[in-house]
Formats: structure tokens, sequence, C-alpha cells
């Protein structure tokens, strides 16, 4: 599987961003899709997953009420959502799709200015 994320950017604080992700290869075994943020100096770490469904979903309790994952299984595609942007979130953003195994995006910059 191979993904491609798209959406980054430059916002002000309170801005708004979308993130995109598109899936192409073997796909019919995708199970959970989510979004992973990496800040400079710091660890990867999970932004928000939705299942399959898309009836559950999950959030880092910082973007909670901010942030909303969404997908298109026919596409094979992730989206994520951020309004209320603030500095901290600045980070490169990374999609992920599971199957048996896990795939990554490039990632995207996101900046957010102060």
């Amino acid at each position: 599987v191979q993904l491609q994320a798209s959406g980054g950017g430059l916002v002000q604080t309170g801005g708004s961003l979308g993130l995109s992700c598109a899936g192409s290869g073997k796909t019919d075994r995708v199970n959970v899709m989510g979004w992973y943020r990496q800040a400079p100096g710091k660890q990867r770490e999970l932004v928000a997953t939705i299942s399959r469904n898309g009836q559950n979903t999950m959030y880092e309790d910082s973007v909670k009420g901010r942030f909303t994952i969404s997908r298109d299984n026919a596409k094979v595609m992730v989206f994520l959502q951020m309004n209320d942007l603030k500095p901290e979130d600045t980070a490169v953003y990374y999609c992920t799709m599971v199957t048996n195994t896990q795939f990554w995006g490039q990632g995207t910059q996101v900046t957010v200015s102060s």
C-alpha cells in the first residue's frame, strides 16, 4: 500500500487546515486509518484514528474538539480537518493505514504561526 498525503501549509493561530491522504495498491484489506505527527526534537505521536466503518474514532487529548478525522473507503482516503490551530500543533503530519502491516505516507508540514 502506498500513501500520498497533501494539504499541509502555513496558517496563523486560530486558523484551519485540512489534510488528505490517498491510498493505492493492495488496499482491499485496509482496516484502521490514522494520523500521527512529529514536532522538531520530539517523538512521533498519535493524533487520531478511525475504524474501518468510520464509527469509532480516537483523538489525542490536546486535539479533541478541534480536529476531526474522517475517511472515504470507496476512494481509500483519510482526512484530518484541523480547526482552531495552535503553535504547538506545528509538526510534520503522517497518515497511516493498517492491514496486517502499518503503512505510512511521506509526511506533510503544518506550521502554525503565533
